[in-house]
Parts: C-alpha cells; structure tokens; sequence
C-alpha cells in the first residue's frame, strides 16, 4: 500500500492505462479510451448517542472503451491483474464487432485534448481515527438536542472521510489524473411529539475537512430547522411570488443543466431547444462556469472525453451563451464539444444585493420553500410540479410553518420571473446560489 492511504500510486494507474492502450492497439482496435480509478474510505452515523453503523469502503476499478472505425464496444472491471485486463479489453472489442457504426462514435480531435493540468488543490486527507469519528457524530447529535426540549428523537448524525483518484487515457496520446477527497459531517433530527412531529436536517460537506462547520454547529442548525416548522399548517391554494430557499435553489440551476445538456437537446427532449442567444433567464441572472476552482467540488482540468476544461460565462444579463456538451452530443448537433462530457464544472450564480430577509421583505406576501418532495419535472415542456413545506409570509414577516402543499408552474416562466438572487449562498456542492425570489407560482393548499 502506498504511503498515501491508497493501494496503488499515480504511476501505477498509469502504467496500466498504458498497458491498456497498447494491448488494445495490438488486437486491432482503431481508437482507444480507459478510466482506471480507486476510492476509500470511512464513515460512522449514532443515534441517540449510541454507533448506529461503521462503513469501511475500499473499491477500484478499470473502464475500456474501443472503437473499430465508428463501431464502439465497452467493457469494465474490478481486477487489476493483466490477465482480467487483457480479457476487458477483448471483450469490449467482441462487443464493437456487434455494434452498429454511429457517425458520433470516436474520441475528441487531438487538439481538443487537455495538455495542461495545473494543482487544483482537490485532495485532502483526513487523519480521523474511528472513534474520533464516532466522537464527532455524538457532539453533532448531542448539540441538537441540547438546543432545545423539544429536539425529542433523532436520526442520527454521521460523519464520513473518502478519498479517491483515477487516471484517464486515450489512443491520441493524452493521459491525466489526480486524487480528490470529499468529507461531511450531518445531522437529522425529530422535534415535537405524536402527530405534531417535524424532521429536518442539516450538513456540510468540503474537499478539506479543516473547512468543514463544526459538528456542534450542524447540530443546533438542524435543531433550529426542526423547531422552527412546529405548527405547520396548509395554507388556501393561491397564486403568490415563491422563494427557493438556497439549497432548493441549486435544484433549480440543475434542472437547467439538465435541459441545457447535449442527451436532452440532440433527443429533443429539452424546452431549451435552440434557445442559444436568447433570454432563457430574467437579466439580473449570471451564470458562470469556473473549472480551475481550488478545492471545488466539481473543478477539474479535463472533462470524461479527456478536452481541456474551460471557465466560461453561460448566461449574461440572462441570456443563454453555451449549451452542456460533450464530444458525442456535440456532434450530433452539428457544434463543438464544451467540456463538459460527464457534466458541467463548479456553477456560479452571481448573488445580488439582498441577504435573506431582504428577500423576504421585498416578497411581501407568499411562500418560502425550504423542503420538496417528488420529481414533478417535464423537460419536454417546462411544466414543473413538487410536493413542498415552508414558511408564509405576510407583511415581509415570516408569519407560519406550511406543509402538504404543491406548487406548480413552468420552469420556463420560472426562470424568466426569477426578481433576484440572494447573497446567502452555501459553498458545499458543484453549485453555488443564493436563495431565489421567483414573481409567480401556484401554490395548492386547501
């Protein structure tokens, strides 16, 4: 085992990407493309002060893509030894030989190829013993329930540490990789009793565990969230402006992706089909794309096609600049591929000038979303539906806890009603916006 934590060192995944590549070439493969990559990890979760479970993980694994012209095979592993390598590659190519040829079917062109691969601080260790982990999942739940007596059951609390790196290859020549990490700590917790009760919860998850809140923090927040929807009630079905709290803004932001991405748009199944240049947005949304973040959670200098990543802007003053596209989807829409084969890179929505109670003075009347249920998204058309729970406002005042409530609308309209973007944005995810003050939605209710 290397010194690192990991069973094999970067030169190693390379070595066997090379090997790869070369036993492909000698059995007759035109192009070439692997992914060898390794994890590990730890994580602990109590309840009610007590280990509820302890997960060790440890897994690898080598992808093999062939292509014999445009006919492309596919095949994968978890033996590193050069015989189970060996057969993964001919079994990819058994499988191009029965494939029927596609005209999108190939790597990236050459000069599309990543050739600089500066340190994006992405990895981590986290030296954190079991029983330091366990300790830190009881400060986190135990915090809770000291905030308040009517914190009175628990879900439990966890804290997990992983890391995991990997190496890309292709026949053209190219070859990267690097280590990552990615630690959280969470907390869920019960407040009140009988049919009156209220879950919530509450987490944090970084590249660095030194910038992680501290667990006794995520704690009280879960408590506070938990507390604070007592006495939810419904509300008469209306039609009132709607505020994503933060962490359901994000939502949003990918539910553009989505539609934005190359699979739903050469489908057309995506309400923005040739929507490039056009206000897609209200103007006081910017949206930018920053690869080269350090310790980003979705930062990388290449993307699964193994193109060179780029910072870009997607949406000025709410206009649409650049579509989600990989090599594949990109030729078969007839454009250029963006980088962004295996998803988009670390989406930043530019905040405004108002924090959160801001944005709830200037709603007036209407509804705070802080909680979703169900997957009511058609991308086809736009039209949006979800179960939701929150707070009333009245008076630019939180007024009431709601629940067992449905809004609906059109994410068309939506995103077009957006009136501003709040500065109270979480760095926890490959998503950063501040909560959300939509114009317009239908709330059902009573």
């Amino acid at each position: 085992m290397s010194s690192s934590g990991f069973s094999n060192t970067q030169d190693a995944l390379r070595e066997i990407a090379s090997d790869i590549l070369r036993h492909a070439k000698a059995k007759g493969a035109t192009a070439c493309e692997t992914d060898v990559s390794e994890g590990f990890g730890a994580s602990v979760s109590v309840r009610k002060n007590e280990v509820d479970t302890i997960e060790y993980n440890r897994d690898k694994g080598v992808g093999v893509t062939v292509y014999l012209g445009q006919q492309r095979g596919y095949a994968s592993t978890s033996d590193f030894a050069p015989a189970a390598l060996k057969a993964t590659v001919e079994a990819a190519l058994s499988i191009a030989r029965f494939t029927a040829a596609d005209s999108a079917a190939g790597l990236a062109d050459a000069d599309q190829m990543a050739t600089e691969f500066p340190d994006l601080d992405l990895h981590h260790p986290w030296a954190l013993p079991v029983e330091s982990a366990i300790e830190l999942a009881r400060e986190c739940e135990a915090a809770a329930f000291d905030h308040s007596p009517r914190i009175t059951n628990s879900e439990g609390a966890s804290v997990s540490a992983q890391e995991s790196q990997f190496v890309s290859a292709n026949s053209l020549g190219f070859m990267g990789g690097f280590a990552s990490s990615r630690h959280s700590v969470s907390c869920s917790v019960i407040a009140g009793k009988g049919e009156a009760m209220q879950r919530e919860f509450w987490y944090d998850t970084r590249r660095d565990a030194t910038e992680l809140m501290r667990p006794e923090a995520i704690g009280r927040k879960a408590a506070e969230r938990a507390i604070a929807r007592l006495g939810a009630r419904r509300v008469p079905t209306c039609d009132v402006p709607v505020i994503f709290e933060a962490p359901l803004a994000v939502g949003l932001i990918g539910n553009f992706v989505y539609a934005a991405s190359g699979g739903a748009l050469y489908r057309k199944s995506s309400f923005l089909l040739d929507s490039l240049g056009t206000p897609v947005f209200a103007p006081c949304v910017n949206l930018s794309e920053r690869a080269y973040l350090k310790k980003g959670m979705a930062s990388g200098p290449f993307d699964d096609d193994g193109v060179q990543t780029r910072d870009r802007e997607v949406v000025v003053d709410g206009e649409l600049q650049g579509y989600f596209l990989g090599v594949y989807s990109a030729r078969k829409l007839g454009m250029q591929t963006t980088g962004n084969a295996g998803g988009a890179h670390n989406l930043i929505v530019a905040p405004g000038s108002d924090d959160f109670d801001a944005l709830v003075r200037r709603m007036g009347r209407g509804l705070i979303v802080t909680e979703l249920l169900g997957h009511g998204v058609n991308y086809v058309t736009g039209d949006y539906s979800r179960g939701a729970a929150g707070f009333w406002v009245e008076g630019g005042r939180i007024a009431h806890p709601v629940e067992e409530i449905t809004i609906a609308g059109n994410l068309k309209q939506m995103f077009r009603g957006i009136q501003a973007v709040g500065t109270d944005v979480h760095l926890r995810g490959s998503k950063q916006c501040g909560s959300v003050l939509i114009d317009r939605m239908t709330v059902a209710g009573q």
